[in-house]
């Protein structure tokens, strides 16, 4: 079964900062009036980063703007937030975290169906080197691209 998934937030920043290496998928606990905000887009975790307190995930500093029409139902939008997720991937990441230079980092907030999810990242850091070597790629594969595009017009 094909379950749709909608777009509501992507960390492009992430991928510029970090190598990604394993990618997980976790629910978000949400309480009444965020969800509604959550399907009209208002959302951003770009200053995000999640963390393993006691067992549990915690996603902190993801802004879900308030609910124009919630009044008092509305919660502080940058509440902590409880991501959802299997106890054995818990273990595997907090074994992962141990590890010197390892991190969780939100990469983007989707709708699956009429669930709000949170695909998470393990990721390493990147040096000023390697994001300098990723920038020389991306200019080194568009003038290849616009080469071969203007080949084929001529």
């Amino acid at each position: 079964m094909g379950e749709s998934t909608k777009l509501i937030a992507n960390n492009k920043k992430a991928y510029h900062d970090y190598f990604i290496e394993e990618k997980y998928e976790a629910g978000i606990a949400l309480h009444g009036t965020e969800v509604k905000s959550l399907r009209m887009g208002k959302c951003s975790i770009k200053e995000a980063f999640i963390r393993i307190e006691n067992g549990e995930v915690f996603v902190y500093g993801m802004h879900i703007s308030p609910y124009e029409k919630g009044n008092i139902f509305n919660k502080d939008p940058l509440r902590v937030r409880k991501l959802l997720m299997h106890r054995q991937e818990i273990h595997r990441m907090s074994g992962k975290i141990a590890e010197r230079g390892y991190t969780l980092v939100p990469l983007q907030v989707y709708f699956k169906g009429s669930l709000a999810k949170v695909e998470i990242g393990l990721a390493k850091g990147k040096k000023l080197y390697d994001k300098r070597q990723d920038i020389a790629k991306r200019d080194q594969r568009r003038e290849a691209e616009r080469d071969y595009k203007v080949r084929n017009l001529g």
